[in-house]
């Protein structure tokens, strides 16, 4: 049994093939041949639509190329949240719109409490509601708005991607009373249909194994977030819930501060060296990472960053951890509202490739944060979604290194917190 998996970034694409155990195939040369990266040109929150399908139809045909022989199935992770608007003909009016395209959006005279409370995402302008509003108030006027994965899959979606729109009602359908706020009616989003395409923050879970209210999956990469799947439940404030399926969510809450935040560093200083930073003691200086602005769990698209406690002694080292620490403590006002979790599965490039940064977040947020050893999270997430409507039983996921939580820490990052809030309280 074999399953292509096609993942899907907003800088590049991966097409891997799977066995009926849900791992890549074993042979390293066969293995090379059904791997596909190709990068794409992109600058903030927008990208070309045409440029990345090309890269994803590129990826999907030489990993076909490279399976030799018939597949079961091909499923699909993408990014969360991006919008498209189209014209009759189904080309891209614009480029594509992801959730750190803040620019675009407009008010919506409704209460964001109980669109919140219907759809599982409040109103903010990472989902659609508020970018639709905006694109309609420049003069933009599409016949239909779509997710990029949509325009792979002409023009259909699955409960999973139209979930991360903020559109669709948890029930399954989309929201009537944002539609004719909108003045949309439904012939103008995609088509609901049983696509196997899966937003790719749930994917990760189901890849790296984080399932279950207690088990949460803790990804950086551009960003940051923490997520659980488990069966259906109401939403919670401050935190996002989506629907993965017919029966299960994924809650939880994203940050927009991650990887990127060590981009702009570099920016600033140069190479960063994180090697060694959880041996020193926690940072004098109080981050508050918000330079993208906040998604979870405040929604305030408009919070800035800031740095307090700054003096001539201050170095390049002490920002860094600084900038580290301000992640972990953004991450925690998110755990704060999860009192289920009890372990952590970690992923995302900018977290696996610095273990100092995993060691301070499990002080931090005093869990064990064990580090995910599988090779993509999300393209097997895809993967394994796929051989399970084909009965099969994938193998459980390898995990990693463990970090457990010092005690010794605790305090001084509780005191750093209640700084934190106070700074943020003060500037929002």
């Amino acid at each position: 049994m074999r399953v292509l998996a096609l993942d899907i970034g907003t800088s590049s694409a991966r097409a891997r093939v799977y066995d009926e155990r849900g791992e890549p195939v074993p042979d390293a040369d066969a293995q090379e041949r059904y791997t596909s990266t190709r990068g794409h040109s992109g600058r903030l929150g927008e990208f070309n639509a045409d440029e990345l399908i090309a890269v994803a139809r590129e990826a999907m045909d030489e990993a076909r190329r490279g399976a030799g022989g018939a597949l079961d199935a091909v499923a699909i992770s993408s990014f969360w949240h991006s919008l498209v608007p189209v014209d009759r003909a189904g080309r891209p009016l614009g480029p594509v719109l992801t959730w750190r395209h803040l620019d675009t959006a407009a008010a919506v005279p409704l209460d964001s409490d109980e669109v919140h409370a219907r759809t599982g995402c409040p109103l903010h302008p990472s989902f659609w509601p508020l970018k639709i509003a905006g694109l309609k108030a420049s003069g933009v006027r599409a016949s239909r708005y779509l997710s990029f994965s949509d325009l792979l899959t002409e023009g259909r979606t699955s409960l999973s991607m139209a979930s991360g729109t903020g559109l669709l009602g948890l029930d399954g359908r989309w929201d009537a009373e944002l539609l004719g706020t909108l003045e949309l009616d439904e012939g103008q989003l995609p088509e609901l249909a049983d696509e196997l395409v899966v937003g790719d923050g749930a994917a990760a879970n189901i890849g790296s194994g984080a399932l279950g209210r207690e088990r949460a999956a803790l990804t950086i990469g551009t960003s940051g977030a923490m997520r659980t799947v488990h069966e259906s439940s109401a939403p919670r404030p401050g935190l996002f819930l989506y629907r993965l399926d017919d029966t299960r969510v994924v809650e939880g809450g994203s940050i927009s501060d991650g990887g990127n935040l060590l981009d702009w560093l570099e920016r600033l200083l140069g190479e960063v060296d994180t090697a060694g930073l959880a041996g020193d003691p926690p940072a004098m200086l109080d981050f508050l990472a918000l330079l993208g602005g906040e998604r979870s769990p405040g929604w305030r698209a408009g919070a800035r960053g800031a740095l307090s406690g700054l003096s001539f002694d201050t170095g390049p080292r002490e920002l860094v951890r600084a900038a580290l620490e301000g992640v972990a403590y953004r991450l925690a006002e998110v755990a704060e509202r999860m009192p289920e979790v009890t372990e952590l599965v970690g992923s995302g490039g900018a977290l696996l490739h610095r273990p100092d940064w995993a060691q301070i977040l499990a002080d931090v947020l005093e869990l064990p944060l064990t580090l995910s050893a599988v090779d993509e999270a999300s393209a097997r997430g895809a993967a394994v979604l796929a051989l399970e409507r084909l009965g099969a039983t994938p193998l459980p996921p390898p995990l990693g290194r463990t970090f457990e939580p010092r005690p010794d820490r605790f305090e001084a990052h509780r005191a750093a917190r209640r700084r934190q809030r106070v700074l943020y309280e003060t500037l929002t």
